[in-house]
Order: structure tokens, then C-alpha cells, then sequence
């Protein structure tokens, strides 16, 4: 394996080939001081889903303004998986042992419904495919069925499965998506409308009033953070509560040696790949096999684990197409497996720690940050509060 430093560090969803590429936008360096309603922290998914959320609730776009120490999905939002996955981090069987079945139930059904709007929002990056949990011992194989009846009971979409990816059940309301490409058109649809976006704006601090970057300040009334990796560097009095850990992947050359359909869940849902409509294999995980180490906020792939991803894509998925791209990304883990979504400061609402699944659920409290800063406690507030 060649030396993982020498790695672009770049997520397979940034390529030449990727639409998302054609769909970057051209967004300029705050240096100066602006004025504003509401000030949204981190353009990924949630953010840039708040700052619609903002706009349908009825604020004018030149009063809103989005800022990114980076670039647009330059975090989490543009270098995870590409998985749409319904309910929490939990399997849902778990989740209802843990937070009770109606609170379960509910946060499953909302997850199902925000899959559905983010196709309906950005159809160019989604693939309506379904996903696979697939057993990899007996034991979990037991708990798969344990997954799949309580959902059944409930009556939500599964069945079970078996195929030339192994056994487990199947989930028909996941999905497969771009990341990075939904978050460009996001972002291009809300700076079309007029709404003030800023990368390469690093925040350094945020206090009721107004939000400093490194080359200018946000005056606002009130400033949401939707960040994931970096909230408790930005919020410090969250870190308890907003553990950062290191999850990465990488990505072979198109190939024809396998053929995956839907993605793939796998081993407790520690490990996961997708194959891409290029031909493209994407495979994540093994972040429990790195001990201590993987508990970080450094964003750079590491040789253990990128060995480790290597060696299943060779002998576990028989794939020995060239490997194009090694990345990692930053995200937060919450005590008890569900986001944050909080009121720190006054005039400062945080959410942030989605545990490894924050495509649909980050969406989601994007949204409900939105309603919160706007004075309102919406149903998801209160389900993350109880």
C-alpha cells in the first residue's frame, strides 16, 4: 500500500467525473462586518437545510447569512458514505429498547419523510435503491431478525434477505446519494435567492450578538451552529456530550468485478460500502478496530486503518481494482446516540453529534434549529429533549 500521507486526502464524491463538481459554487471570504437575522455555522447538510428552513418560515435572504471555515460540504457533509438511512443511530429494535417505542417509532417515521424530501429537494443526487444490513456471524444474524420484526411490527418496509452479499434484511425506503453534489445545489439554490453564503470563514468566536470569523464579523440576532466534527471546538461546554471520532473510507477505479446494487451495512454497522453508477466500490468503517486513536478530531487517514479497509476490499469483497482515493472525516458522537439540538448560549442554538448517521437526521434538526432560533419548539426538539 502506498504511504497514506502521500494520500489527496480527497472523498471520492469531489472527483472530475462527479456532478458535483460542475455544481460547486463560487462563494466568497467574509472581511467584513455584516448585519443580519439569523447567522447558520457549517454549509453542510444541516446547515444549508436550515438556512432553507429559515426561508420557508419566512425570513428575507438578504437577512440570512451562512458562513464555513472551509467550503461548502468541505466536512462530514461531503465525505461520509452516501447512505440515506431511516431512523437513529440505533438499529430501530434498539432504539425502541432505549428510548421507549413511541419515541422510537416517531423518530423513525420523520427519518422516512426527510428521505423522501431530500429526493424530492435534489433528485439529481439521490438513488431511490434501498439497503442491506448483512449479518456477519450468527449472533448478529439473530439480531438482524430482531431488527427486521420490529419493523414489520410496526409497519414499516423491510424484508428479509439473502444474496451474493450474504444474509441480513432488506431496508426499501434507504437510499443511496451524492452528498457532496446535494449540498452544492443546496447551496446554489439559497445564494441564487439571495441568501449571503461565505467559505473560508473559519469562526472564532460566538458570543449573543454576533459571530467573528478570522477576516470579519456577523452582527446577528441569533447564530445556529450545524456543525458535526467541530462542535465542541466551537462550543466547548457541549464536549461532553460531542465526542469527536475519525470514520474513513476509500474508493477504487470503476470495475466490473462485482455488482452492487444497493449499499451495504455491515458487521453491526461498523463497516459499509456502495458501489457507484460508474462502477466506482466506496468502502467505509473498521473505526472500532483502531482503539483510542480513532477518537479524534485530525481528519487525515491513517495507515492502520486504511490497511485494514484495504484488506477486506482485496479478500473480503474480492476487489482488486486500483485504489483512486483515501479520505477521512470528522464527526461527534453523542452520549446516548442521539443529536444535540440545544439552545448553549442565549441567541445560540447548536446542533451537531449525530453519532455516524447524520445525512437524514442532521437534515431534520437543520430544520428544527431553524424553528428553535425563530422561537418556536417543534416536535423534534422535544423528541431529542425527552
Amino acid at each position: 500500500m502506498a504511504n497514506v500521507a502521500e494520500q489527496a486526502n480527497v472523498p471520492v464524491w469531489a472527483g472530475g467525473e462527479s456532478e458535483s463538481r460542475e455544481a460547486a459554487p463560487t462563494l466568497d471570504r467574509l472581511t467584513s462586518a455584516i448585519d443580519a437575522d439569523v447567522c447558520v455555522i457549517g454549509l453542510g447538510g444541516s446547515g444549508l437545510t436550515c438556512i432553507e428552513a429559515l426561508l420557508e418560515a419566512g425570513l428575507p435572504p438578504s437577512r440570512v447569512v451562512g458562513v464555513d471555515a472551509a467550503t461548502v460540504a468541505s466536512g462530514a457533509a461531503g465525505r461520509n458514505g452516501g447512505f440515506l438511512l431511516a431512523g437513529t443511530a440505533d438499529f430501530y429494535h434498539d432504539a425502541i429498547a432505549k428510548f421507549g417505542h413511541a419515541r422510537a417509532r416517531r423518530l423513525y417515521q420523520l427519518t422516512i419523510d426527510q428521505i423522501d424530501e431530500i429526493g424530492r429537494e435534489t433528485p439529481a443526487a439521490v438513488r431511490r435503491v434501498g439497503s442491506l444490513r448483512i449479518a456477519s456471524s450468527d449472533e448478529e444474524g439473530k439480531d438482524c431478525a430482531q431488527h427486521l420484526a420490529a419493523l414489520c411490527a410496526d409497519g414499516f418496509p423491510g424484508e428479509p434477505y439473502a444474496g451474493p452479499e450474504g444474509e441480513g434484511l432488506l431496508v426499501p425506503t434507504d437510499c443511496a446519494f451524492d452528498p457532496m453534489l446535494r449540498c452544492r445545489l443546496l447551496a446554489c439554490r439559497v445564494s441564487d435567492q439571495g441568501v449571503r453564503l461565505f467559505e473560508h470563514s473559519p469562526v472564532v468566536e460566538i458570543r449573543p450578538g454576533q459571530v467573528r470569523c478570522a477576516a470579519g464579523r456577523v452582527r446577528c440576532d441569533r447564530a445556529i451552529v450545524a456543525v458535526d466534527g467541530g462542535l465542541a471546538r466551537l462550543l466547548p461546554e457541549l464536549e461532553p456530550n460531542a465526542r469527536a471520532a475519525r470514520l474513513q473510507m476509500l474508493a477504487t477505479a470503476p470495475t466490473t468485478e462485482i455488482m452492487l446494487p444497493r449499499p451495504v451495512y455491515a458487521r453491526w454497522g461498523y463497516d459499509y460500502w456502495q458501489q457507484l453508477e460508474n462502477g466506482r466500490v466506496v468502502l467505509g468503517g473498521f473505526r472500532d478496530l483502531g482503539g483510542a486513536a480513532e477518537w479524534t478530531d485530525d481528519a487525515t487517514p491513517s495507515e492502520p486503518i486504511q490497511r485494514l479497509l484495504e484488506q477486506f476490499l482485496r479478500d473480503g469483497l474480492h476487489v482488486r481494482a486500483p485504489i483512486t482515493h483515501r479520505w477521512a472525516a470528522t464527526v461527534s458522537y453523542s452520549l446516548n446516540g442521539l443529536p444535540l439540538l440545544v439552545e448553549v448560549r442565549p441567541g445560540v442554538i447548536a446542533t451537531g453529534a449525530y453519532s455516524g448517521t447524520g445525512n437524514v437526521i442532521g437534515a431534520l434538526c437543520g430544520r428544527a434549529a431553524a424553528r428553535l432560533a425563530l422561537g418556536e419548539r417543534t416536535e423534534m426538539v422535544e423528541l431529542l429533549a425527552a
